[in-house]
């Protein structure tokens, strides 16, 4: 038997299951800003080292190339001092550890629907889980209490 939608037990259901759709979300979200920020950095940073290295070579090559190895090197140094200011890497990192905390979210509240009825600590489980992920933007220290889970 389903519970209403109007008893508490239905309304705690309906909670968890928008719980779980909104970790869903945020967690395919999380991975695709982790592949956005992966290759924004290699897209900054490997022309960086390739006009840095080809223009040292141009300006010890010949007296001729030295102006237009000294654009590339400003050219090199505006793409490193951009991918310096962007911050791919750690922004990756951190969508990386947010997909994490989201998946756990998400397997939290798939756990809870799992069970016939539900309590309001189920549902209070599952928010604190929410926290966690919301938090997980912002720093790389494990909550208290837990244990920070490998990146993939």
């Amino acid at each position: 038997m389903s519970p209403s939608s109007n008893e508490p037990s239905g309304r705690l259901r309906a909670e968890v299951e928008r719980l779980c759709d909104e970790a869903l979300r945020q967690k395919e979200l999380a991975h695709r800003r982790a592949d956005f920020w992966a290759k924004a950095d290699i897209a900054l940073g490997f022309p960086a080292a390739l006009l840095a290295a080809v223009s040292g070579a141009a300006g010890l090559a010949s007296v001729d190339a030295r102006i237009p190895a000294a654009l590339a090197a400003l050219t090199a140094a505006g793409c490193a001092a951009g991918a310096g200011f962007l911050r791919g890497d750690s922004r990756r990192v951190a969508n990386k550890r947010a997909r994490q905390a989201w998946a756990s979210v998400e397997a939290k509240a798939r756990m809870k629907l799992a069970k016939d009825r539900l309590d309001p600590h189920d549902l209070g489980e599952v928010l604190d889980s929410r926290q966690v992920a919301l938090a997980a933007y912002e720093g790389e220290e494990s909550p208290p209490g837990g244990s920070s889970p490998a990146l993939g």
